[in-house]
């Protein structure tokens, strides 16, 4: 009888906690799904499993609106633009002085999770499985993927108070590791057509990977 009353209290919070968590999830979604544009400055770290000390460390500011446009600038520690006018993406180094051009379905990038926030935000229809930790600054979420054939194989994100994320973890099938840390965002900023335009510096190397695919 014990046995069975802890087994059924168990049930009890499982349950309890996963509609808890799928309550704080849709307020997110409200959030993000009732905006057009979104401006916010962003810090990027991505690791290897295999060698976690060896971190690149990248920041700037990031544009989004819908549908499905993104504007990442880095500004340091080098300029770099990774773009998505909707239909295609485009991904320039200063320092190499080179463009690559793929297409948005095609691209494995692991920036692409991001494209979330641009679309119809819906955690049920992209995630099967939800698990939670309170820490002192939010809630840490960690969500499975339903589909095996997407580019990562975890995401993790935290939830602050007025339920922003505040910061996005992309665990990569490739055993990568990359965190972006979102802070100063703007909720439906003028933004002008010509951000999420692409326009190839003068003399910089072009090259369209889409050529290379089957």
């Amino acid at each position: 009888m014990l046995l069975r009353l802890a087994v059924l209290l168990q049930i009890s919070i499982f349950c309890f906690a996963q509609t808890s968590i799928v309550n704080s999830l849709k307020k997110v979604e409200n959030r993000y799904n009732n905006i057009r544009t979104l401006r916010l400055d962003f810090e990027q770290t991505l690791f290897y499993a295999a060698q976690p000390s060896a971190k690149r460390k990248e920041s700037g500011v990031l544009y989004l609106r819908k549908p499905g446009k993104m504007r990442w600038e880095y500004r340091t520690p080098s300029e770099k633009l990774f773009l998505s006018d909707g239909k295609d993406v485009y991904y320039y180094s200063s320092a190499a002085n080179r463009v690559e051009k793929s297409k948005v379905k095609e691209t494995d990038d692991m920036r692409a999770p991001l494209a979330f926030l641009i679309g119809r935000l819906d955690f049920q229809r992209d995630f099967r499985e939800y698990r939670v930790r309170e820490e002192k600054e939010g809630r840490w979420v960690t969500a499975l993927p339903k589909s095996s054939k997407a580019p990562y194989r975890e995401v993790q994100f935290l939830l602050l108070s007025d339920f922003r994320i505040g910061q996005l973890r992309v665990m990569g099938q490739d055993e990568s590791v990359m965190d972006f840390y979102f802070r100063n965002e703007t909720l439906n900023p003028p933004l002008s057509d010509s951000l999420f335009q692409f326009r190839a510096p003068k003399g910089a190397e072009f090259v369209d990977v889409t050529e290379d695919r089957p």
